[in-house]
């Protein structure tokens, strides 16, 4: 069996506008959101044996709290620029080329690409993701190769204003 979360990105900031897409950082409600869903997969047991994540600054910032707040390292973090404005075929490859050896894996990306690749491989529908929104899919497959479509049982699905409620 084999789990994957899918997570968007913490809020962002544009508030420089000399910066790139790719180089915009969390913003203040990002900072905050994404400690506060960290937290909630931790109280769930939930801990990743590999974490990718998009190589865009938002996306690795929020990457490494993540892992900070999991015990994961955040050193290990991988980065692959297949995620950065991904399309689902380079999702489903990245997916499929992750090792068998880690059984629960995160991977941190973008929109609209995150949501449309929860739904690609869910069996059920999964709403928009708001930033930082945690969507973990369960797969009763061994290997990571053998990952479809719709062959996906949505076990978890996390956002910041769910946690406020």
């Amino acid at each position: 069996m084999k789990t994957l979360y899918l997570i968007r990105h913490a809020k962002s900031s544009w508030e420089d506008r000399d910066l790139s897409d790719f180089e915009r950082p969390l913003n203040e409600r990002g900072l905050r959101d994404a400690p506060v869903i960290a937290k909630i997969l931790k109280k769930k047991n939930i801990s990743p044996g590999l974490i990718i994540s998009s190589p865009a600054y938002r996306a690795l910032e929020t990457a490494r709290i993540f892992a900070g707040a999991l015990s994961y390292d955040p050193e290990k973090i991988v980065t692959d620029e297949r995620i950065y404005e991904a399309t689902m075929h380079e999702l489903f490859s990245l997916v499929r080329g992750i090792p068998d050896t880690y059984q629960a894996v995160m991977l941190f990306a973008h929109n609209p690409g995150i949501s449309n690749f929860a739904n690609l491989l869910s069996n059920r529908f999964v709403p928009e993701m708001p930033t930082c929104a945690v969507a973990g899919l369960s797969f009763d497959q061994n290997s990571w190769n053998e990952i479809e479509r719709n062959c996906g049982e949505l076990v978890v699905f996390e956002f910041p204003s769910k946690s406020k409620k």
